[in-house]
């Protein structure tokens, strides 16, 4: 069984499998009890390979089913009346995972995804018909989900989510690859550890730790996607730029049983689902365990962290090697090949007990009383006691790949083969009683007879052996080369042996002789397991099946046959009452059955009563109770720790709120004086103001004046080297128009070759096209004549089969008619033998009479004794209690005693503890005051360097800003020489009309003279800017000035008061602000001798002609000389 589906209205269960080779899907009615077969879907034109993939119409009317790459099939079925409605074929490359899945409001729209193909089909006029068009790059798609009736959203195998609205893309994402938090926490503090892991290591752990959606799932606010091993993520819808939003992480559990706790979690999840009202969400990994998450309260996404739960408990995840059974307890082993053993409890269906070893586990025996166990490992067996909690390994025997273990029906001894030799111990010394030696096959099966004077073994050469114990020799034999045993069991009078193996029978041997066989009917028999009361024989089958069948054994197909693994049974055990059949299989999972007879649960002559003992370690009551006193001792030490701190707490926050207060108070009152003095500041600072604006400009006209005259000798000096630069253009032009000639002469010859060649090529092309098209006319006559025999050929061979078919249809009725005569005999054969029952049954009865009423008499006895033991156990109940009390007495007393010890011990150590913290006290306000005298220093050190900083970063700005003026300037003038060049070039044409050439040269004089009067306004800007900031300049600095004096004049009034307020800590230190001041200042004083020099180069510059006479905006310096002296 590849894939299955379940209707929406949880009614049907449709199947993928296989019947007699052929690809079949089934659908089952789940309403029925038991589930019956309700239609079979097969056409003869799909090819033969079965579906991976199942989906129903949101009405159950309508399957669609997929087949894997590379030659995948899409399938479109009216189950109902079984007719197949449309078929896509889609070749894709390679074999890969692909779903299908109906559109949960219309059933006529599919979704098919794989690797390298994301399509949405639509069902109309009897084809499936392709609805959107795949743009992009190919993404492999694990798994998809449909969120509305447009919007599909599908996980890749690089993590990515992407979301589709009919066929379009829509939102895309990507999914981190996650760690468990604990997992992460161990990898930051173990990070040395790493650098020394070799490079093949790293590429491992890279590759491990690539994000993958495995699984995805929709609800109704949004959705759930697994990226990486062990971890579902919720998503919910938003209303913003992104669609979606992470809300909460869902891990997996650590198996607690594991023998490695880290790799139990990260599992990969492959399939999530939600329940009808999302109440629930069940994940299912690849190590077949099934979680369970409940989502029932309304804030459950309060936790941006939850976990997982097992739905049951941990199951198998590996092919189940042992089981057995006990006669105390209800209860089974089971071993396998994941390396754990478990006991479970049948009646009640749990899991008792489990744990992980390091090798795998072969096999497993329960010893009669259900307190100890048999466990063959890779390099040893193993004797282990079932503890409350715990299995706990008492001995270990040197037996190498044991395959094969079993306790003796009294538990006294127990045989463990080893390779071809079966070795008997006792369970009580483990001494080696006997060695068996004999086969020369692998042993497969060894069990005992009910008075364990007998042991019964087979092996892979055909091989089964009966031993007598007492003796060591072998008794009887049946050796048939040709069958490999895998199983046997024992009759409960031990004379006959059932055996199954590889020849597809069971067979009956009693008396060194095969009695009887049984064929499979095509079936491999893989297990055996006969009930106490002989009346049945079970058998398990390398398909899964159990097959049971009443002894005496039938030879037709008269036996009821039940569907229940997935992979080739291996063990097969009956409880000791024949009310429960257990099984073990393959594919790791094990089935408890109840058994029927004629309708009825079978009846045991007694009721089983069952032992509740356990096994307890003495080294764990004593941890537990000395645990128990331990953590009461602690309990009483918290109480009185708590009381003590809750009452230093109290003082220390009554103090705090005190300071508190005060400090407030404090700084209301030297915030209101601080206003007042601001508002005086302000107005002195207006008044000062007006005067130095009238200052500045007094000083502003003065230095125009100069900046005119320096303009013009700069004008002067850029002429002159404007006629330099007019001579060297003139060579250069001369000579590019000698290179333009050559290059056009060279250019057109190239022209002519290349137009020469491409000619003949297009004749020869033209030739070679006229030969293709005969050739294709020629070919497709030949293509027509060869349909036409493929045709004819096809005919022939449709009436060939349909001749042997029905020969074959001739010959299988003639069989049928055999088969009914020996059918008939075999009816007389048993009409004779249920009359001998009948008889064996009355003897049967009278014996039963005979043993109810030696069972009255015995019960009368039992009461008798049974009220003997009440009277003796009260008596000795009322000593038990007397005793208890008088213990109880002692203890409380002791305990009495110990805690005033433990109080007095308490409060010396509290008196010594309070010296040492006073001590430490006093140095550390020592070390306090001399880190507070190293922060001044720091502080001041910090202050200069910073000033240093500003300079250097004002000095750096004034170069780049000349830098960026100064390439303008020489792109500007450039761009006028080219243009002055041009105008030369048109001038120099008039030069034999001479008036024509003198309006040119006027025109030209007129027209960059005008220009250069615009360089120089250009040039008067930038020295405006450069006033303007020097301006700013002064004032901020002037603005410095006024609170320096201010600051002066404060602290002066300062130390004349007397000091009412409290002096400041030594651990706010700041700079003396009037120093800070004064560096300031310094700093505003080299700026502005900056920005006075760069105005003097620029007027020093001989770029302005004396043609601009226009008044400059006057700009006044007196003000900030004065400052300066000042």
């Amino acid at each position: 069984m590849q894939a299955m589906a379940i209707s929406p209205d949880r009614r049907y269960l449709a199947a993928a499998e296989t019947v007699a080779d052929q690809p079949v899907l089934t659908v089952y009615d789940l309403s029925s009890v038991p589930a019956r077969r309700r239609r079979t879907l097969s056409a003869a034109e799909l090819p033969e390979s079965i579906a991976v993939s199942l989906a129903f119409s949101p009405d159950g009317r309508y399957l669609a089913a997929a087949t894997a790459p590379p030659k995948g099939h899409l399938t479109y079925w009216l189950w109902e009346k079984q007719r197949l409605m449309a078929a896509v074929r889609l070749e894709a490359p390679g074999s890969s995972v692909c779903q299908v899945s109906f559109s949960p409001h219309d059933n006529a729209q599919v979704c098919f995804t794989g690797n390298g193909f994301f399509k949405l089909f639509k069902y109309s006029e009897g084809t499936l018909k392709q609805m959107n068009l795949e743009k992009g790059m190919p993404q492999n798609y694990l798994c998809h989900t449909w969120l509305s009736k447009e919007e599909v959203i599908c996980g890749t195998d690089t993590g990515k989510l992407i979301l589709f609205e009919t066929g379009n893309l829509l939102w895309e994402t990507r999914v981190e690859y996650r760690k468990p938090h604990r997992e992460l926490e161990e990898d930051a503090t173990t990070e040395y550890e790493c650098c020394s892991v070799g490079s093949s290591v790293d590429n491992g752990s890279q590759q491990d730790s690539l994000p993958q959606i495995s699984a995805i799932a929709a609800y109704s606010k949004g959705f759930a996607c697994s990226p990486s091993p062990g971890i579902v993520v919720l998503f919910e819808k938003t209303r913003g730029k992104e669609f979606c939003e992470e809300i909460q992480e869902i891990w997996l559990p650590k198996d607690r049983f594991s023998s490695d706790t880290k790799k139990s979690g990260r599992q990969n999840i492959i399939h999530i689902c939600f329940s009808p009202s999302e109440e629930t969400m069940v994940v299912n990994t690849h190590k077949n365990q099934l979680y369970v998450f409940t989502m029932l309260t309304t804030d459950f996404m309060k936790d941006r962290i939850a976990y997982f739960k097992y739905l049951t408990f941990p199951l198998h995840s590996a092919s189940i090697t042992g089981l057995d059974i006990c006669v105390w307890k209800s209860i089974l082993a089971t071993c396998s090949l994941d390396r754990s053993v478990r006991i479970w409890n049948y009646q009640t269906n749990t899991l008792e007990l489990c744990k992980e070893y390091w090798e795998e586990a072969y096999t497993v025996s329960l010893h009669p009383t259900g307190l100890f166990c048999l466990v063959g490992f890779s390099d040893k067996l193993r004797f282990i006691s079932l503890l409350y909690e715990d299995m706990h390994v008492f001995k270990e025997l040197a037996v190498i790949k044991c395959r094969e273990c079993s306790f003796s029906s009294r538990g006294h001894l127990f045989a463990a083969v080893n390779g071809n030799v079966i070795e008997i111990y006792s369970s009580i010394t483990f001494e080696n009683i006997n060695n068996l030696k004999g086969h020369s096959g692998k042993i497969h099966s060894v069990k005992w007879s009910a008075d364990d004077t007998k042991i019964i073994s087979c092996d892979t050469h055909g091989a089964v052996y009966e031993w007598n114990l007492s003796t060591g020799e072998r008794e009887t034999d049946c050796v048939l080369k040709s069958c490999r045993y895998s199983s046997i069991d024992l009759s409960s009078d031990a004379e006959v042996i059932f055996a199954v193996g590889s020849d597809q029978t069971l067979k009956e041997i009693s008396e060194s002789s095969i009695q009887h066989e049984v064929p499979a009917f095509g079936v491999v028999y893989t297990a055996v397991a006969v009930s106490h009361s002989g009346h049945m024989v079970f058998v398990g089958t390398s398909l899964g099946t159990i097959r049971a069948m009443k002894y005496p054994l039938p030879l037709t197909m008269d036996f009821n046959e039940y569907q229940a693994h997935a992979g080739a049974v291996t063990k097969m055990s009956i409880t000791n009452d024949d009310q429960f059949l257990l099984t073990a299989s393959e594919d790791g999972s094990i089935f408890i059955w109840k058994v029927y007879e004629k309708g009825e649960i079978v009846k045991w002559q007694k009721e089983a009563e069952y032992a509740e003992e356990v096994l307890v370690l003495r080294s764990d009551i004593k941890e537990k109770s000395q645990a128990m006193l331990d953590l009461q001792i602690h309990v009483k030490e918290l109480q009185t720790e708590n009381c003590y701190q809750l009452s230093l707490k109290d003082m220390y926050y009554n103090e705090k709120i005190k300071e508190l207060e005060d400090n407030f108070t404090q700084e209301i009152s030297s915030l209101k004086t601080k206003y007042e003095n601001l508002q005086t500041e302000k107005e002195n600072q207006e008044r000062q103001h007006q005067l130095q604006v009238s200052e500045l400009m007094d000083k502003q006209a003065r230095e125009m004046q100069k900046l005119e005259s320096d303009s013009n000798q700069k004008l002067l000096m850029e002429n002159e080297k404007y006629q330099e630069l007019d001579e060297k253009s003139q060579k250069m032009q001369q000579e590019y128009e000698k290179q333009l000639h050559s290059l056009e002469e060279s250019k057109s010859k190239a022209v002519k070759e290349l137009t020469e060649y491409y000619e003949e090529k297009l004749n020869e092309k033209s030739v070679l096209l006229k030969e293709a098209e005969e050739d294709m006319r020629q070919q497709l006559l030949a293509q027509e004549e060869i349909e036409k025999q493929i045709y004819e050929d096809e005919d022939q061979e449709i009436m060939e089969i349909k001749i042997k078919y029905e020969q074959q249809l001739w010959e299988e009725k003639e069989s049928n008619m055999e088969l009914k005569g020996e059918i008939g005999v075999m009816n007389k054969r048993l009409n004779s033998l249920q009359k001998e029952l009948k008889e064996r049954n009355r003897c049967i009865e009278e014996m039963k009479l005979a043993q109810q009423k030696l069972q009255h008499f015995t019960k009368s006895l039992e009461d008798d004794i049974l009220s003997l033991k009440k009277e003796i156990q009260e008596r000795t109940d009322t000593i038990q209690e007397k005793e208890k009390h008088i213990y109880d007495l002692k203890k409380k007393n002791q305990e009495l005693e110990k805690c005033k010890f433990v109080l007095d011990h308490r409060i010396a150590e509290l008196k010594k503890l309070i010296e040492v913290h006073e001590n430490d006290v006093n140095i550390m306000k020592k070390q306090i005051y001399e880190m507070e005298g190293e922060l001044e220093r720091f502080q001041k050190e910090s202050t200069q360097l910073k000033l240093n900083i500003t300079q250097l970063q004002q000095k750096l700005k004034a170069t780049d800003n000349e830098m960026h003026r100064e390439r303008q300037k020489k792109q500007n003038m450039e761009i006028l020489i080219k243009r002055f060049k041009a105008d030369l070039h048109n001038c120099a044409g008039f030069i034999q009309e001479p008036k024509k050439l003198r309006n040119g040269i006027r025109e030209l004089y007129t027209k960059y003279m005008q220009e250069s009067d615009l360089e120089n306004m250009s040039l008067i800007k930038e020295i405006n800017d450069l006033r303007q900031e020097l301006k700013a300049a002064l004032t901020q600095l002037h603005h410095l000035k006024s609170t320096l004096k201010l600051i002066k004049k404060r602290e002066a009034i300062q130390d004349t008061a007397p000091s009412s307020e409290p002096l400041p800590s030594p651990a706010v230190l700041r700079l003396n602000a009037e120093k800070e001041n004064e560096k300031i200042i310094e700093m505003q004083q080299l700026e502005i001798q900056y920005l006075r020099n760069q105005i003097q180069e620029k007027g020093q510059s001989p770029a302005v002609q004396p043609l601009l006479t226009r008044n400059l905006p006057k700009l006044n310096l007196e003000g900030s000389h004065e400052t300066q002296q000042q």
